[in-house]
């Protein structure tokens, strides 16, 4: 008898690479005079992010209906390494040198998934 356990190895390579996932959710508000500016900046530079960088999964922009002038980022990095690249590059740089003035508070709030390995069926489901 021949015992493959190719498989198994696959699983555990998905588990662990969705362990090591990064997922943040960025909380901002944005001074109200700078607020049309600020989303075509942010636009921009998250559709850069997710083009351009293979370890950036999602930077998902969006704002509270009743209070624009607050804006949620859901970001998911493929680990730690993939986000601290994301900060080194040329649009991101941009990005935050020409946001600093708009930008009246900012909180970074480190998540942990609770069912990881379902995250990939999140992304399908949208194509």
């Amino acid at each position: 008898m021949i015992f493959s356990f190719s498989g198994l190895a696959q699983v555990s390579d998905d588990a662990t690479r969705h362990e090591n996932m990064m997922v943040r959710i960025a909380a901002l508000e944005i001074f109200p005079e700078y607020l049309e500016e600020y989303k075509a900046i942010l636009k921009e530079e998250s559709e850069a992010s997710v083009r351009l960088e293979p370890g950036v999964i999602c930077i998902y922009p969006m704002y509270q209906k009743e209070y624009p002038s607050q804006i949620r980022l859901l970001e998911i990095y493929a680990d730690t390494n993939a986000y601290q690249s994301h900060l080194k590059t040329p649009h991101f740089l941009k990005y935050k040198t020409a946001t600093l003035k708009m930008v009246k508070s900012l909180e970074l709030i480190d998540m942990q998934a609770m069912d990881p390995e379902y995250m990939p069926a999140i992304f399908t489901k949208l194509e």
